[in-house]
């Protein structure tokens, strides 16, 4: 384990992650990072039938990155639940730089291995800890907690998590995010939400 896995660990508590819906950059594959991208129509519905697949699950606190494309996701999951959003802008996408609004590509892998990182954007270290550091203080609210942001961010939690990072984040697909048992390191992901 490395010094960042060692110094940012997340917070014993388990939660749900709730990717934001589909955008008309996620349709393109393309990088969107902090570009305030909306849903699209799809996007939209997407956020309705996670919001229907959210009912009955005792969350209680919703936190968003303040992106339209994660914050729009919450508030109609919020509104279907009944339940305010808060946003935390440690929660947002990651700083593509000069990557953002470009087709994703060979240089992605070689980033979260930080390997590479371009101009003018956020080191995956750096992503890892702003993001654990945002999941620790959704999780410190009264739980249970639907944390609603993005694919890098999430995939930088993956890290976190001891799970493989290189996999991509479905677009608004609610994730039962739950701490290792005994001396088990990774966290068990389920998508069945």
């Amino acid at each position: 384990m490395n010094d960042v896995a060692r110094t940012h660990m997340l917070n014993h508590v388990p939660f749900w992650f709730l990717r934001h819906g589909e955008t008309d950059w996620n349709a393109q594959g393309l990088s969107q990072g902090n570009v305030d991208v909306p849903l699209n129509p799809t996007g939209h519905a997407q956020a309705l039938s996670a919001a229907e697949r959210l009912r009955h699950r005792g969350i209680t606190t919703i936190v968003s990155s303040p992106l339209s494309r994660a914050r729009v996701t919450a508030e109609i999951v919020g509104n279907a639940l009944g339940l305010p959003v808060r946003t935390d802008d440690g929660l947002r996408e990651v700083r593509f730089g000069v990557q953002e609004g470009q087709p994703m590509s060979d240089w992605f892998p070689d980033w979260v291995a930080g390997r590479f990182t371009p101009e003018g954007a956020e080191s995956f270290a750096a992503l890892r800890r702003r993001a654990v550091t945002a999941i620790n203080f959704a999780t410190s609210l009264p739980p249970v907690v639907l944390v609603v942001a993005h694919g890098a961010l999430f995939r930088a939690l993956r890290t976190a998590m001891a799970i493989e990072p290189l996999l991509r984040t479905p677009n608004a697909v609610p994730i039962w995010c739950d701490p290792p048992l005994g001396k088990a390191r990774a966290w068990t992901l389920d998508y069945s939400g």
